[in-house]
């Protein structure tokens, strides 16, 4: 496998930094190019009598989505150097936003983090990353939380 276009999906968490990091040394190492996705999950809204949306929900999206350009802006600065990077950053839900920019974008590999979270809340939640890796079109390297890099 020989990727061209590496998709590495992020949030604000410490697994999210492990898969950026991993997915941009694979990039550096492939010279891929990458794109970071975070995906803003909607929030519930109230709806007025009207059927619009409120002010206050809008806001919260508007807020979220800056705070999403921040968020990739910082991971490209932190792992980036020189590596072509494209931000997408779109609402919807977490496995269903990766899948759909992924194929978007025309990935060759989407690289993700994942809390490795088992048991009774795994049961309930499922995975994103798992998710991911069933209906994705491209290879999907899932990096986990545990892993630690060797010296």
């Amino acid at each position: 496998m020989n990727p061209k276009r590496i998709m590495i999906a992020v949030d604000n968490s410490a697994c999210a930094e492990k898969a950026a990091k991993t997915g941009y040394d694979l990039a550096k190492t492939y010279h891929a190019e990458v794109a970071l996705v975070n995906i803003i999950e909607p929030i519930p809204a109230n709806v007025n009598p009207d059927m619009t949306l409120t002010p206050v929900f809008l806001e919260t999206y508007d807020d979220s989505e800056e705070n999403s350009h921040v968020l990739l802006k910082e991971i490209e600065d932190k792992y980036g150097f020189g590596v072509k990077t494209t931000y997408l950053s779109v609402m919807d839900s977490a496995a269903h936003g990766i899948i759909q920019q992924s194929d978007e974008w025309g990935s060759d590999l989407i690289v993700i983090g994942t809390y490795g979270r088992t048991g009774l809340y795994h049961f309930l939640m499922g995975s994103v990353a798992e998710h991911v890796a069933r209906k994705s079109a491209c290879p999907v390297l899932i990096v986990p939380n545990k892993y630690e890099e060797k010296a």
